[in-house]
């Protein structure tokens, strides 16, 4: 999966926001327009490509004031639809300083 089809995707108004993602971002108070300028400006961090029904990744990328936020993306190749699946404020407790590696228990 390449980030550059997940933000033309949104650039061009094909995106799905999930039930999930929406109570998600409501939980953590993160607006959309936050959550794809962290797309925009992050890097794929992990790739699920045998998820279903879609391939799908984990976002880190930062809020306009600096705040890492993570965010799961499926994307339809044929559909050229994007759909955040979750999206969240990670846990320190469960991710190194850098945002990008998970914490080993």
């Amino acid at each position: 999966m390449r980030i550059e089809d997940l933000i033309r995707s949104i650039g061009e108004g094909k995106v799905l926001i999930t039930d999930h993602a929406d109570e998600e971002a409501e939980a953590d108070v993160l607006s959309f327009d936050e959550v794809y300028f962290s797309l925009v400006h992050g890097e794929i961090i992990e790739e699920y490509p045998t998820d279903s029904p879609y391939p799908s990744c984990l976002v880190y990328g930062d809020t306009f004031g600096g705040e890492p936020v993570h965010s799961v993306w499926a994307y339809n190749r044929e559909s050229g639809f994007a759909v955040v699946v979750t999206v969240y404020r990670p846990e320190p407790a469960r991710w190194e300083p850098d945002w990008k590696t998970r914490r080993r228990s």
